[in-house]
């Protein structure tokens, strides 16, 4: 359970229900009141070796952007919801951008304003619409803190056509088990072989509690997806790939294999990480491999083409040999 070092927080989030329960669940703990969650200058001028230190602040904010991102992957549209951020520490995380503004997670109270525009924005829809909740943290983790997820899913089950989806790397999913979600609630467990989890992902549920986590999931009834992702070009990383989907074949309960669709997702890397990284990380192995990857813009790398060509014929021919029956949504 994360237990944060201080609390920063906008003083409005005391006309919200969810921030006077925050205040309050969190009372014993040192906090001060911020101007912008968005903008918080003494977190934003710390060198990069106090990555691991910052990650242990709790940011409590209103979300002021509500704008839907049309998306055209497993869901409609990426959707701002009731976090930011995550307490984990990715080597890869997409959200740790302009160093220090983004990777700490961020609370947003004002969840009534957030939900009812996607009830509202799926009822008025001729077509049912997915919503993607947790594109900018992980809601399984947030719902530790908040219990955001246990307020949601019923509601939006009760009041609303379409489905939410939200990927995870936790396996902390028994409060949502017995809720009321009708179906239309899709969990995606990120997955990824043991030595990356291990060595990279830190601070996340290991490969065996997750797998377990997905097995309870279908079990409750939600549908299942599985992300493999981010893929990482390590020495050897045929082996841990085909070792990793060996594993899910013979530990996902028969439910899940029946129908569980997957995604699969190379590793895209920047600068950013890099500089942090190597000074919070000085011992971690090394991710970023300048002999397989290629600029993609300023200060951003992906894998060159041939790498990537290899690694998307190696994992379609894995794939179709351990679980032939079950889609592939895309692989990018």
């Amino acid at each position: 359970m994360f237990k944060p070092k201080e609390i920063l927080y906008e003083e409005n989030i005391k006309n919200y229900e969810l921030g006077r329960e925050l205040l309050e669940k969190y009372k014993d703990i040192p906090k001060h009141v911020i101007e912008n969650h968005n903008n918080i200058p003494e977190m934003r001028c710390k060198e990069n070796c106090e990555f691991t230190d910052i990650k242990r602040n709790l940011i409590i904010g209103v979300r002021k952007t509500h704008k839907l991102v049309p998306n055209h992957k497993t869901s409609d549209f990426l959707v701002p919801y009731t976090s930011s951020g995550c307490t984990a520490m990715c080597m890869y995380c997409y959200l740790v951008c302009n160093y220090n503004k983004c990777s700490y997670l961020r609370l947003f109270v004002n969840r009534e304003e957030m939900l009812t525009k996607i009830i509202n924005t799926a009822n008025k829809s001729d077509k049912e619409l997915t919503f993607e909740i947790g594109s900018n943290s992980d809601l399984i983790l947030e719902n530790t803190i908040t219990h955001n997820l246990e307020w949601t899913i019923p509601r939006f089950a009760e009041e609303s056509r379409g489905y939410l989806t939200f990927p995870t790397k936790f396996d902390m999913v028994d409060p949502i088990l017995n809720l009321e979600h009708k179906g239309k609630v899709i969990v995606r467990m990120s997955v990824n072989s043991e030595k990356i989890i291990n060595r990279v992902e830190f601070g996340t549920s290991n490969l065996e509690n997750r797998v377990k986590a997905i097995n309870k999931l279908k079990e409750a009834g939600y549908k299942i997806g599985i992300l493999i992702a981010p893929i990482i070009f390590i020495d050897g990383w045929q082996t841990e790939y085909e070792n990793l989907i060996i594993y899910l074949e013979e530990h996902l309960s028969e439910k899940v294999k029946k129908d569980a669709f997957f995604e699969l997702i190379f590793m895209t890397y920047s600068y950013v990480h890099k500089m942090i990284n190597q000074e919070a990380f000085p011992n971690a192995i090394q991710i970023f491999d300048e002999t397989k990857m290629r600029g993609r813009g300023k200060g951003k790398y992906m894998y060159k083409e041939e790498l990537r060509k290899e690694g998307e014929m190696f994992f379609r021919q894995k794939m179709n040999q351990y679980f032939p029956k079950n889609k592939i949504e895309y692989i990018v």
